[in-house]
């Protein structure tokens, strides 16, 4: 695209398919976490719930386990991100090193809010198995975002302008 006019449209277009390939991201996930929760038998966890909860101005005890919240917060999460990763294939950053980039922004997006709000601990305080399979599932979101945003937003926006320092 050479005019800088259809700029903030295209961008917006990108994040709006973005949005839809993070939706598809969490399905992916989604399915891995309850496939790995019937072989390990690792429980839900409702952090997320408790730190959109805590976000909007409520305080849910450790105890609640408020499902609604919980989908809320993944889905809307997953929205949000793919977005970003929707803008991020319109500019051409793309394959292996953006899946990469992806993970580790959503990584740090989770433990940003949960850390903030009070609602979760620091990942290097986690059982290391649990650390590998947080990571291991964002990882697959990433990917799977990655992989239906490339489909979905073609590098329009891609400049070759800035390659070099000077």
């Amino acid at each position: 695209m050479n005019s800088t006019e259809g700029r903030p449209r295209a961008i917006c277009r990108a994040a709006g398919r973005g949005a839809a390939a993070g939706v598809l991201g969490v399905a992916v996930m989604t399915a891995g976490e309850k496939l790995e929760q019937a072989v390990s038998h690792r429980p839900d966890s409702y952090v997320p719930a408790r730190t959109l909860l805590t976000l909007l101005g409520r305080r849910p005890a450790d105890a609640d386990r408020p499902v609604l919240w919980n989908h809320l917060m993944h889905w809307g999460t997953g929205a949000l991100l793919g977005a970003l990763r929707g803008v991020w294939a319109a500019v051409g950053l793309r394959g292996c090193r953006a899946h990469l980039a992806h993970t580790a922004v959503r990584l740090s997006f989770d433990q940003t809010m949960e850390n903030s709000t009070g609602c979760g601990a620091p990942p290097h305080t986690w059982p290391v198995r649990e650390q590998a399979w947080d990571t291991a599932h964002k990882a697959v979101y990433s990917v799977a975002t990655g992989v239906f945003a490339e489909r979905l937003v073609p590098p329009t926006l891609e400049v070759r302008r800035g390659a070099r320092s000077h």
